[in-house]
């Protein structure tokens, strides 16, 4: 995976090379209430699934392509909150 930060929040672009482990965050969110968070996201975001490395699958914030386009890639940062410490 790669970390793409496209205007204000992160997102996550699977590639078949040069991706790497990122630490992530990963919250509960009652399922009554994942329509309307799903409703109030931004393009180019979207909601896909990420493996972790304990096997388990999530729900993380993925880009459109068309949102990889002046993005500012910062995986080598290891994290979201990384990039925001700078």
């Amino acid at each position: 995976m790669q970390v793409l930060r496209t205007r204000r929040r992160p997102g996550m672009v699977r590639v078949n090379e040069g991706g790497a482990a990122i630490h992530m965050e990963v919250w509960e969110l009652p399922a009554e209430h994942f329509g309307s968070f799903v409703d109030g996201i931004p393009a180019p975001l979207g909601i896909g699934k990420v493996k972790l490395a304990d096997g388990s699958w999530v729900s993380v914030f993925v880009c459109e392509a068309i949102g990889v386009e002046g993005g500012t890639e910062i995986t080598q940062l290891g994290s979201w909150r990384a990039r925001l410490a700078r």
